[in-house]
């Protein structure tokens, strides 16, 4: 476990500023091909920056995605609009990239450029990156406390993988201590009221770039917050193996569920007439469907899907009783994995995982 490698994605800016690429520069001690750096937003599509064998290049989205030794082939289904948004950046000697990949991503949009800014599918690419992330950095501005409606879609996409997001609260030396106060405590409502929890993820204040502090009333607490994010950063190369053992129990759960939901459906559907009357009454009342079947089959609620997105892709099914009979024995299959195995493999992981050289 000790030669699994992980992919640490920066993410999403919002409609801030080039102090994102700065940010990916306290990582990587240096410049890096192809990055724009300023105090207005500069970036407005998606770049991996990787390790590289060759010399340091700017790689198109299109010959990326075609790359079988890259992990970014599936990104090919979003089509010509998202690929020529995105790219790749190979980088020589970063001690920091032979473990983790970066994903520098576009800001988040607000008003009109939220409406005819995107050609493709932006939540669908946000919820495709965040599935395959071991960390998610959620950057604010503390000038920017705003959260637009294409900020409040990509949270509510981070919702699943609240584990692996870590907020940002950048530029807190241009505030003093009292300001500093009201915007932390600002920023913490707002993320409480999209997030719908009562307790949101950790918020690390700073000033993340490298230059001087405006305001150094505040020095010795953004040093302390800073180092408390690169700690937390620096294991994540000797976490990774735990990461992908926690996702795949996570996705053996849902996909458990996934089936005894259909087998439900399923056996709610007559035989003969009236399938079509039926199915719709089923979809219509889906969440009381949902709470029928948690207690049929001992399910936790919690492990069921969202229920709107369910819905919709109910709706494109024209007869849901032809679905596949489920196979119970492959149901206790899984949960003797989950019994058994996955112990046996906690286990392995915790005696062959040997602490790595701190990246930074």
């Amino acid at each position: 476990y000790r030669c699994v490698r992980f992919n640490h994605y920066r993410w999403p800016t919002r409609d801030l500023t080039g102090y994102t690429g700065a940010l990916i520069d306290l990582h990587l001690q240096r410049d890096w091909v192809g990055q724009r750096i300023g105090p207005e937003p500069t970036t407005d599509r998606f770049t991996a920056i990787m390790s590289g064998t060759a010399d340091e290049r700017l790689i198109p989205g299109h010959a990326l995605a075609m790359q079988s030794d890259r992990p970014f082939q599936a990104l090919a289904s979003f089509g010509n609009n998202f690929l020529t948004k995105f790219d790749g950046a190979e980088i020589n000697g970063s001690p920091f990239l032979d473990q983790c990949t970066l994903i520098d991503t576009p800001g988040v949009l607000a008003g009109e450029k939220q409406r005819m800014g995107r050609d493709y599918d932006f939540k669908k690419v946000i919820q495709w990156f965040a599935e395959r992330a071991d960390c998610i950095i959620v950057l604010f501005d503390a000038h920017k406390l705003d959260i637009s409606d294409e900020l409040r879609n990509v949270l509510n996409t981070l919702r699943p993988h609240q584990d692996k997001v870590k907020v940002l609260l950048n530029k807190a030396d241009q505030v003093n201590s009292q300001q500093l106060m009201r915007v932390y405590g600002a920023l913490m409502w707002q993320l409480g009221k999209v997030l719908n929890t009562p307790e949101v993820c950790r918020v690390y204040v700073g000033s993340f770039w490298d230059q001087p502090l405006v305001n150094t009333e505040n020095a010795a607490l953004l040093a302390r917050e800073k180092e408390d994010l690169m700690n937390e950063l620096s294991d994540l190369p000797r976490n990774a193996a735990l990461r992908r053992i926690n996702e795949l129990v996570k996705r053996t759960r849902s996909v458990k569920v996934h089936a005894y939901i259909i087998h439900y459906l399923r056996k709610q559907m007559p035989y003969t007439f009236g399938k079509k009357e039926k199915q719709q009454r089923l979809i219509g009342r889906l969440e009381n469907e949902f709470v029928q079947c948690a207690r049929r089959y001992n399910l936790p609620l919690g492990d069921f899907p969202n229920l709107d997105e369910f819905r919709t892709n109910l709706l494109q099914i024209k007869d849901i009783s032809k679905f596949q009979k489920l196979d119970k024995s492959l149901v206790k299959e899984m949960d003797r994995v989950l019994a058994n195995d996955i112990a046996k493999l906690l286990e392995k992981c915790s005696i062959q995982t040997a602490p790595m050289d701190d990246p930074y």
